[in-house]
């Protein structure tokens, strides 16, 4: 009996599965499109520059610093009044903060996207943006920590080449000003970029700021990543990031090595990361501080996620939360050498 029931219980799932639309099975197939890159026109000096809020709310003085900067360097700010209408935490409403976006990029004014600030609320806003639009207007776009979303999302719908750099309330330093000129005004075909020199004894004792090759060796792919916790963020929403032989950026702060370990781990078993090309990673500011006298290091918990992978690897690249930092075209075909920690891009990023 028990075969009889196996057998008419096979039947019926066959009778059943025969009778699905065949296009469901299509969805369970589909690989990610492939993405034609699109390169934004190069800037230069006397562009403006719009900024925009897509996160947390900007205090009017850093929203005047960032002005400030941006006119020593040549630019010319501009930003709506949206951009000062909080609305809690956010800089305005999802959809004030997402009609911002649209306008910047429809804006035949607007030569370039300054991002004033990260925090959070980039996720919110990701299905209110118009990615045709964008794709027909594109521009520089610049930003990190909570922008990780916004630049990874708008790279993965257009093919728009985006900037994890600085903000608008970080630009105010030599090293990110020379390596934001050094990509998006004065590009070149085989630019290497190099770390920040550290001169700070506090930094040069922080153990956060060491910089070590976990994985010796080379490896070429495009350029993905940011924010750990953004990165994570999009998993399971249609901006999920496909890791698949690229060389991948990351970086956070003030998230204890436990929560780094989750997140490191929540990667390695999901689909792509573990086909990553590379591995870079930046400086994780105010991340190593064990929850207990027993708990890992930081250093500890990258070494044991990582270095299994047997890929090109290394950390304390001169990117994240910290004063120095590198702009990193997402998109493009680069070479990350582990061992000398130096990125070289394959291509220029820009028109």
């Amino acid at each position: 009996m028990k075969s009889r029931r196996t057998f008419f219980s096979n039947i019926i799932g066959v009778s059943v599965v025969s009778l699905l639309p065949s296009s469901i099975f299509a969805n369970v197939k589909q690989h990610k499109k492939t993405i034609e890159s699109i390169k934004p026109k190069r800037l230069k000096k006397g562009d403006t520059i719009g900024l925009i809020a897509p996160g947390y709310a900007v205090k009017p003085e850093v929203l005047e610093k960032a002005k400030e900067t941006l006119i020593k360097m040549g630019f010319v700010p501009y930003h709506t009044e949206r951009i000062l209408w909080n609305h809690g935490y956010f800089s305005n409403t999802d959809t004030e903060r997402a009609a911002d976006v649209n306008e910047m990029f429809a804006n035949p004014n607007v030569d370039g996207i300054l991002c004033a600030r990260g925090g959070y609320g980039c996720t919110r806003i990701m299905h209110l943006l118009e990615y045709e639009l964008i794709k027909n207007n594109p521009k520089v776009l610049i930003g990190f920590s909570d922008i990780t979303a916004l630049a990874n999302g708008i790279y993965s719908e257009t093919g728009l080449i985006t900037f994890h750099g600085p903000v608008g309330s970080t630009l105010d330093d030599d090293y990110s000003i020379q390596q934001l000129e050094n990509v998006i005004i004065h590009p070149e075909n085989q630019l290497l970029i190099k770390n920040a020199v550290l001169k700070d004894e506090v930094l040069l004792n922080n153990p956060e700021f060491d910089r070590y090759t976990i994985t010796t060796g080379k490896a070429t792919g495009k350029l993905v990543g940011g924010s750990l916790t953004l990165i994570n963020a999009l998993i399971g929403t249609p901006h999920e990031i496909d890791f698949t032989d690229a060389i991948v950026f990351i970086e956070d702060v003030e998230e204890a090595p436990y929560r780094i370990d989750r997140m490191l781990t929540q990667l390695i078993e999901g689909a792509t990361f573990k086909n990553a090309a590379a591995i870079m990673i930046g400086v994780c500011n105010g991340c190593d501080k064990p929850v207990s006298s027993g708990g890992f290091t930081l250093k500890e918990v990258i070494l044991d996620r990582i270095k299994p992978m047997n890929i090109p690897a290394a950390y304390g690249m001169s990117f994240g939360h910290v004063k120095n930092n590198m702009t990193l075209p997402i998109g493009i075909k680069a070479t990350f050498d582990a061992d000398k920690m130096t990125l070289k891009l394959q291509e220029k990023s820009v028109l």
